[in-house]
């Protein structure tokens, strides 16, 4: 992953892509932070699914963003994080859609045996080691909820 966005930032610089070679600067210089976290921590480099969840909460940080700018009548600078979102989810997994998601907690709580809320906590565990990146745990963890209630 890190040579995708090295590679990326190289063509965007050389394309004189401003906004593209900012927002692959921004990722470039949050990964960086979280290797220097993790070789503090003694594990090295992160890892890819680190990574995944660093970009995530990245995208996460912007909606946020683009929402207070929205509510506050800035249109431009929600256009800004908007653009920026697009950018840095080119390299998350896809995302499930509801319905997939919903295939995805209903097969886990299967194979788990969860049977009531007192097992959320293994099928969400077991959700994010398959699916990370690839859906909103919030959302999720109300489906979940939802299933093991029923």
């Amino acid at each position: 992953m890190r040579e995708t966005i090295t590679a990326a930032l190289k063509a965007a610089t050389l394309a004189q892509d401003k906004k593209r070679t900012g927002t692959l600067r921004l990722i470039s210089a949050a990964i960086k932070d979280r290797d220097i976290a993790a070789r503090t921590g003694g594990s090295g480099q992160a890892t890819d699914a680190e990574l995944i969840d660093l970009l995530a909460k990245m995208v996460k940080q912007r909606l946020e963003s683009a929402k207070i700018y929205e509510d506050n009548g800035r249109p431009e600078l929600a256009a800004q994080e908007r653009e920026e979102i697009a950018v840095i989810e080119e390299y998350l997994p896809k995302q499930l859609n509801e319905d997939e998601a919903k295939a995805a907690i209903a097969a886990i709580v299967t194979e788990t045996g969860a049977t009531g809320i007192r097992d959320m906590n293994k099928v969400m565990s077991e959700l994010k080691a398959r699916y990370a990146g690839q859906m909103d745990f919030a959302k999720a963890s109300a489906a979940v909820k939802a299933a093991l209630s029923s």
